[in-house]
């Protein structure tokens, strides 16, 4: 459990990095961090892949095709998503929306499983909401007139990243945890080369091609942070995510997620060498409460449940 809970954090702390690369990569878009991101991922899968240890001998059709999609699907989506939630609102509102993820999953759980009394989760729900609430209206407040509309909108992808999010753990966290699961290593790359797949078809929406348009140190800026993400932010933390999603039951890695929430403000509030305002320490922590409340209620039913089952 322990290089589960490890592995778990590790991918946080790498997925962070989300929250701060688009506007790391300016004036270049995130449409071209994205190919080039997950265009690095694939070729770095198929490398991989002419050693037998990373190839995906034994997955069926149907794994294989899960995985390209949730590779593309959901990452790439997942990016695009995010990338523009934080163009457009800021630091504070795409993290802290997102961080909602470890709640509602647990919440889909119950309404599939009704495990706890939903009078249990009034409380948590209750922290939450008004944490996110607290931030994106402290944002608004602080905010010039002309800006609320792109805030709005960066809210909008936020919750669109959200939702692409909880439907890639759900369907990753139900292949890792079949009897016939794949390899974590083939199962990462099989999500690598859908991953770029998709990104050729963003080729198109990019500026690439308009390698005049930008000076030297924007495109080795580019490069670096295109290399980080690939590597790191994606390959390395879809590995650690796997061997979490193996390791830990769904309910409890996706509790872990909050880490990425306070990874992802934290780099945000470094990139733009600012504190916090006090609507975004109350929100944050609000809803840090109300997560953690969550994972208590959650905790004790399990225990109650074991202690029956024992008896």
């Amino acid at each position: 459990m322990l290089l589960g809970i490890l592995a778990g954090l590790a991918t946080c702390a790498l997925w962070g990095l989300t929250f701060i690369a688009p506007r790391a990569v300016e004036p270049f878009t995130a449409w071209d961090l994205a190919a080039a991101r997950y265009g690095v991922f694939g070729l770095v899968s198929l490398m991989l892949m002419a050693h037998p240890r990373f190839r995906p001998r034994g997955l069926s059709r149907a794994q294989i095709a899960c995985g390209l999609s949730l590779g593309g699907i959901g990452y790439v989506g997942y990016f695009v998503s995010t990338a523009y939630a934080v163009r457009l609102a800021g630091a504070a509102i795409p993290p802290v929306v997102i961080g909602t993820m470890p709640v509602l999953l647990a919440l889909a759980g119950n309404w599939r499983d009704r495990s706890i009394p939903w009078s249990n989760l009034a409380a948590p729900l209750l922290l939450i909401t008004a944490g996110v609430l607290t931030v994106n209206l402290g944002v608004l407040g602080a905010s010039v007139p002309g800006e609320q509309g792109a805030i709005m909108a960066g809210t909008f992808f936020a919750v669109l990243a959200l939702v692409i999010w909880i439907a890639y753990g759900l369907a990753n966290a139900a292949v890792m945890s079949s009897r016939n699961a794949p390899d974590g290593l083939a199962w990462t790359g099989v999500q690598g080369v859908g991953s770029a797949i998709v990104s050729l078809l963003l080729l198109p929406l990019t500026s690439l091609g308009e390698a005049d348009g930008f000076s030297q140190a924007e495109t080795a800026r580019f490069l670096g942070w295109a290399l980080v993400m690939g590597l790191a932010g994606s390959w390395l933390a879809t590995w650690c995510w796997v061997i979490a999603s193996r390791r830990l039951a769904l309910a409890f890695a996706a509790q872990l997620i909050v880490a990425e929430t306070m990874f992802g403000l934290v780099y945000g509030f470094l990139f733009e060498a600012r504190w916090p305002r006090p609507a975004e320490w109350t929100g944050c922590m609000l809803q840090l409460a109300g997560v953690g409340l969550a994972v208590a209620v959650f905790s004790g039913q399990a225990r109650r449940t074991r202690r029956q089952t024992a008896r």
